[in-house]
């Protein structure tokens, strides 16, 4: 019985994040597994709205503040060569990686 596994990917650094991904599918590709993504999710987008005056006088303009948080999702068929491989990824501070292991 083999065993699947599902990374799921996380940053708010979009370039960095699509490094990772691409070294991912590379390390795929040399193996020989099967690979399926990287399967973009839904971009979170948090916003914070602040007034520019300190004292809350004076005309009413505002600062918009967004951070936009992008996420990606690989599934692979998952065997020890391919996991010991990803293990030893460089990976960025600012990517966060999680990874579900599971039986098919």
């Amino acid at each position: 019985m083999g065993q699947s596994a599902r990374i799921k990917l996380t940053s708010s650094n979009l370039p960095n994040l699509q490094v990772v991904c691409k070294e991912i599918k590379d390390i795929t590709d040399r193996t020989g597994i099967k690979a399926r993504g990287p399967q973009p999710l839904p971009t979170k987008k948090l916003k914070i709205t602040t007034r520019k005056a300190p004292s809350g006088n004076g005309t009413s303009t505002f600062d918009r503040w967004q951070l936009r948080i992008h996420r990606r999702l690989i599934d692979l068929d998952a065997d020890d060569r391919t996991m010991r491989q990803l293990m030893r990824l460089k990976v960025p501070e600012d990517v966060f990686i999680e990874v579900n292991l599971s039986s098919k």
